[in-house]
């Protein structure tokens, strides 16, 4: 086996990101109040999820450029150019530092049920510098090891979990495979696909592939990672949906308090495997919220810079720094927060059209292209991430 062929990674990147705390937290709560009813929610998810990624994926390896890069050499009109360039960089770079609190939050909770909640104030601290640390490393590889091995980590703990409580299968198939769509749960079902396709993975994946692939021949192994990462998330979600599922009442609302719910069963158990879990999947997406602002910031403003190049790290650090404060005094931006669900609402489609205008373009894709079957299955992709951008702004305003 030839050594690109073990090559495998970028994927588990874009995995650790999408199961941040905020998706652990409503699959808990799609769980408890809808039971297996929303699994083919996920499973709709992660198509769309391997659909936009793997064009984002494709696309790195061919060009050897960032998304952002990309989408700004395609734009001919200057204005066009400036105002795009401006909604990416305020939807990652701005929306990052707004939700990295949220992501050392999750982290920090998730080491509290495992070690005691006395230390729970400096966590944050604590684990917004390991995920500087790792980060100012610079070294790809070390990075990627890390993300595999967590990703492993909420796997097994998710995993093991779900079957502790004894799903009944029938209803887990019968959860997969039949759509239900009510007034009832319409916000969840939203929710949830919201929650698993995210605009900044897009970015974070073309810029990641070309750390690892260099040539066009290698395209089927970057699709398999892709597959493989992105499946592995989406059973990790599914996994927290039947776990939760298990619990009667509304009082569960994130996944501490799923595992108060299973302690009558599972005893402390419960509490360790859920604690590890969130402990993952908040310093996952503690560590790849940051990394993707920094190459946004890199590529919305030409920067030919590197991992440790100061301007990358720059970034980077802003957005740990802004999240360990905020995390750490319980602060709530709620403004800046609201501004960066706005831009992301705006972003979502827009990035979808965008990418899926530039893989059609044989100038910039050649032979790569997308095919009749990835342009009929796009199409759909793009309808529900503009359902998703309309749900968002409505609810804003």
């Amino acid at each position: 086996m030839s050594r690109s062929a073990t090559k495998i990674g970028p994927g588990a990147f874009i995995a650790a990101a999408f199961i941040g705390p905020g998706t652990v937290t409503l699959c808990t709560i799609a769980g408890v109040k809808f039971g297996y009813g929303l699994l083919w929610v996920m499973l709709l998810s992660i198509v769309a999820t391997y659909t936009l990624q793997e064009m984002s994926a494709r696309l790195g390896l061919i060009t050897q450029k960032g998304l952002a890069a990309v989408i700004k050499e395609q734009i001919s009109s200057t204005i066009l150019r400036n105002i795009t360039v401006l909604l990416i960089f305020s939807a990652i770079v701005v929306g990052n530092i707004a939700y990295e609190a949220g992501n050392l939050t999750g982290a920090s909770l998730g080491l509290s049920a495992i070690f005691g909640e006395s230390s729970l104030p400096f966590l944050p601290l604590l684990i917004g510098s390991m995920s500087a640390i790792l980060l100012f490393i610079g070294s790809y590889k070390l990075l990627e090891r890390v993300l595999i091995g967590l990703v492993l980590a909420m796997s097994l703990s998710f995993f093991i979990t779900a079957i502790l409580t004894k799903p009944d299968l029938g209803a887990v198939f019968s959860g997969l495979f039949t759509p239900q769509v009510s007034s009832q749960n319409i916000l969840m079902v939203i929710g949830l696909v919201g929650t698993t396709v995210v605009p900044y993975n897009l970015f974070l994946h073309a810029s990641l592939v070309k750390e690892v692939w260099q040539h066009p021949n290698e395209l089927k192994l970057v699709k398999q990672d892709t597959l493989i990462s992105i499946s592995f998330g989406g059973i990790i979600s599914m996994a927290i949906i039947i776990c939760a599922a298990s619990i009667q009442g509304d009082s569960v609302e994130n996944l501490l308090d799923l595992a108060k719910g299973l302690n009558p069963l599972f005893g402390t158990f419960s509490t360790l495997f859920l604690g590890i879990g969130l402990f993952a999947a908040g310093i996952t997406s503690a560590i790849t919220a940051p990394l993707a602002a920094a190459f946004v910031g890199q590529h919305c403003f030409g920067w030919k810079a590197n991992l440790k190049d100061w301007r990358f790290r720059a970034i980077w650090l802003t957005v740990i720094i802004v999240g360990v404060i905020s995390s750490s005094l319980k602060l709530k931006p709620i403004e800046i927060i609201k501004f960066a669900q706005i831009a992301n609402g705006l972003l979502l489609p827009l990035l979808a059209c965008l990418l899926f205008w530039i893989v059609n373009k044989t100038q910039v894709l050649g032979q790569y292209k997308n095919s009749l079957r990835q342009n009929l299955i796009g199409v759909v992709v793009i309808a529900t991430t503009l359902v998703l951008s309309i749900k968002t702004l409505y609810s804003l305003f």
